[in-house]
């Protein structure tokens, strides 16, 4: 279990990430018993250890959750001045990164407050052509439950 003071900072590390780079990685294990990773540019974190990201292009990890609903999300904060920063001081103030470890859930029609929530994250790209192509049609979601993580260890630049 995540200690709940845990669990905001590590939604707060989350959405960093999406402000850079606009995905995670989310790892899988495939009917073959091989890894197999996915970017998703849809996760959201909940306020209670559950997580969801809408299911409209990902094939894998739908298959994947058939066989092995585990999972492993990772997340690295990609910001050039962060890591130019840290560095130059030979010390990162904040986490570089995060794995947080989970397990697949029921795939289900996405309520109008998660719609909106992807909305409102998308609302920079609503102008652009790829916008409706990539997040117009979002309506199926896959929960995620997690369970424990893990912070990136670089040595002492993040002790």
């Amino acid at each position: 279990m995540i200690d709940p003071t845990q669990w905001k900072q590590i939604r707060k590390l989350i959405n960093t990430t999406f402000t850079r780079q606009f995905h995670v990685a989310i790892a899988s294990v495939d009917s073959d018993g091989k890894p197999t990773n996915t970017p998703i540019g849809s996760l959201f974190l909940n306020c209670d250890q559950t997580g969801f990201y809408f299911e409209k292009f990902p094939s894998k990890l739908p298959k994947s959750a058939q066989n092995n609903k585990n999972i492993c999300v990772l997340a690295v904060n990609s910001g050039r001045w962060f890591w130019l920063k840290g560095l130059y001081k030979n010390k990162f103030n904040s986490s570089p990164g995060i794995k947080l470890y989970g397990t697949l859930g029921i795939s289900r029609k996405a309520t109008a407050i998660e719609i909106s929530r992807l909305k409102k994250r998308m609302k920079i790209t609503k102008s652009l052509k790829g916008n409706a192509y990539l997040w117009g049609d979002m309506s199926v979601i896959r929960e995620i439950n997690f369970t424990h993580y893990e912070e990136i260890n670089l040595g002492e630049m993040t002790q």
